[in-house]
């Protein structure tokens, strides 16, 4: 009987797609502004050829799909019928559908400058088409393109048997999500909510697991942080800052999955016949063994080089035309109510006792800028930029890290994929981890300064 049935083939079929999906998506490499991944480097290249027509091309993507969207919605049902591809990603709820219409109403006044400023303004619809959208085409391009390197040849399937034994009693999740952690960690909150989102409507993560991993684990890059700690003004302090938030971020993760809302989602899968991953481990084979058995049964199953380029096109479209709108729209009317109005500062009052029972210097500036991150994570670090005291400056950076939640990215990602969460959740998730993260980040600081 032949124990090991595998030839060197199905060897370099898992070997080689998955150290290339290491590379691109984990591996940090040096770049003008400090660590990356090769991903976000060839994104960087798109982005500067492209630079002049990335915001037409956004406004005709995010048009494009309001326009199919709302003749899928007039056709009913059978819209699109011929392609399930197509009709799951055109025929939407009346939700949606207004969604995508505002947001190509919002695209189109942005790009030509009409109506009020406060909707094209610099910080506000500028901000997101001329910017955020450009980083997020270019990201998407190339995340879509070689996301299946990471999902369809074997790395899920070891690193998932490998990690069970710390992901399970930890953080109650699956140990496949570790790759989801790292990609987002080292890489950018959007890869790993789009891989959250993949492997969700594969089958394998419940309602739970997926809502615990879009919202805890979709931390941003590490180049980011940077970016942060640099706008106020402390990136000679970017060890200790780093290791604040991790620390943070890590006591969150177990408290999260354990607390509502995140603990009321339902543990089923999304349909009757998707059955998660056996975690068992057989007689007869070891934790790595029985990994790497499970990895090259999974790589044995791709042998088409055209289902890869097709399932690698189908997810930049479903990221460009179903996360693109959801960004615009929810995005753009966070960061006007950010804005022009003082809705975040009435919401932060209550934060002024505790940061003054915690020690903080310039307790009422700070509070400003605690909820304001909802809308978006770059705004507590410009408002808080000007207050004087380090101390507040490096609580303020780390706590918008922490965080997690913001509209004009993460947060709008998520409720544009199949995640199970509501913008609602979003908020009360994004507030916990406020609460859960504030005491320890000040603690930290205070013993730095």
């Amino acid at each position: 009987m032949n124990h090991n049935p595998y030839n060197t083939s199905d060897h370099l079929r898992f070997i080689i797609p998955s150290l290339l999906g290491i590379f691109l998506f984990m591996t940090p490499v040096s770049s003008g502004d400090g660590m990356t991944i090769p991903i976000a480097v060839l994104a960087g290249w798109v982005q500067t050829a492209l630079s002049g027509h990335l915001s037409a091309i956004m406004t005709i993507i995010i048009v494009l799909t309001a326009l199919l969207t709302v003749i899928a919605k007039i056709k009913g049902p059978d819209a699109f019928s011929g392609t399930p591809f197509f009709h799951e990603l055109f025929y939407k709820s009346t939700f949606w559908t207004i969604t995508r219409v505002a947001a190509a109403i919002f695209a189109v006044m942005v790009f030509f400058r009409l109506g009020p400023e406060a909707v094209h303004g610099a910080n506000t619809g500028q901000l997101l088409l001329g910017d955020l959208l450009h980083v997020l085409f270019a990201v998407f391009l190339f995340a879509g393109l070689f996301l299946p390197l990471l999902m369809n040849y074997g790395l899920l399937e070891l690193f998932g048997t490998l990690m069970t034994k710390i992901m399970r009693p930890l953080f109650k999740l699956p140990g496949r999500s570790s790759i989801d952690s790292l990609a987002s960690w080292i890489g950018d909150g959007t890869i790993g909510v789009l891989l959250t989102s993949k492997q969700y409507e594969e089958g394998y993560y419940t309602k739970r697991e997926a809502a615990v991993i879009g919202t805890t684990f979709s931390v941003v890059s590490i180049t980011f942080t940077l970016v942060i700690i640099s706008e106020v003004g402390l990136g000679h302090m970017f060890v200790p800052f780093y290791l604040t938030v991790i620390f943070a971020g890590l006591i969150a993760a177990l408290i999260m999955p354990r607390i509502p809302p995140l603990s009321r989602k339902a543990d089923t899968y999304v349909s009757d016949s998707a059955g998660g991953v056996d975690e068992e481990i057989p007689e007869g084979y070891n934790v790595f063994t029985f990994g790497y058995k499970k990895a090259l049964d999974r790589a044995g199953k791709e042998t088409s080089v055209y289902k890869f380029f097709k399932e690698g096109s189908q997810n930049i479209l479903d990221m460009w035309m179903g996360v693109a709108p959801i960004v615009m729209a929810f995005g753009l009317i966070a960061l006007i109510i950010a804005e022009f109005t003082p809705v975040f500062s009435w919401l932060g009052m209550p934060f002024i006792p505790l940061l003054e029972l915690m020690q903080v210097p310039y307790a009422e500036a700070a509070s400003e800028t605690i909820l304001i991150g909802f809308a978006d994570m770059f705004l507590p670090a410009v408002i808080g930029a000007s207050i004087e005291a380090e101390i507040t400056r490096f609580i303020i950076a780390a706590l918008s890290v922490t965080q997690l939640i913001y509209m004009s990215e993460v947060g709008g990602l998520l409720l544009g994929s199949k995640v199970p969460v509501s913008l609602i959740d979003l908020f009360v998730i994004f507030l916990l981890r406020t609460i859960i993260t504030l005491p320890i980040i000040t603690l930290f600081a205070h013993m730095i300064f």
